[in-house]
């Protein structure tokens, strides 16, 4: 019988200080989708499944994971209450990204391989770019994606397309986080 692929959660681009353009308009969604993360990401540590956070480096070439997530929670508003909801647990694996996808220049490729993943619960934000960029490139590294629909963040017509592209190409099952939670 073969062994069941192993799985592991990645949380794109959650960590934010919510400076660039259109921002506002898009917090709301960030802030849902990371209540939804949250559930997601207790189920993962619950089965005792890799958690993975892979983030933007705000362009601080200086600056740590950890170190963002602070600067987060020091600014306030939605950066804040994110960074709050998503904090980072002792178990937790990250990596830093500089472009869209989380495995373009980044060491993910050889985290995944060294805990055997083959299946990823992609989540974070937003859906029309980094999660859309990172979901490419997990099916072309031949991935199984899942992409858990309410946990990821854009603004709704551009999600909605990102989504469709997604399922439609076949790089991604776009499935209700019920069914992720209750499997």
């Amino acid at each position: 019988m073969a062994r069941r692929p192993s799985t592991a959660l990645l949380i794109v681009d959650m960590f934010s200080r919510f400076d660039f353009p259109g921002a506002d308009a898009l917090a709301p969604a960030a802030e849902n989708a990371a209540r939804q993360i949250r559930r997601l990401r207790d189920h993962f540590d619950d089965q005792g499944w890799p958690v993975i956070y892979a983030n933007d480096n705000f362009s601080d070439w200086k600056r740590d994971f950890r170190q963002q997530v602070e600067q987060c929670q020091r600014d306030g508003g939605t950066a804040a209450r994110i960074a709050t909801t998503l904090s980072p647990l002792p178990g937790h694996y990250f990596v830093l990204k500089p472009k869209h996808s989380a495995f373009l220049a980044s060491p993910l490729p050889i985290l995944l391989a060294k805990l055997g993943v083959r299946r990823l619960c992609l989540t974070g934000m937003t859906a029309d770019s980094c999660v859309l960029a990172t979901a490419l490139d997990a099916n072309a590294r031949e991935f199984e994606v899942v992409v858990a629909l309410e946990a990821v963040a854009a603004m709704p017509s551009q999600k909605r397309r990102a989504l469709a592209v997604l399922a439609d190409s076949g790089a991604a099952r776009v499935v209700r986080l019920s069914s992720l939670v209750s499997a």
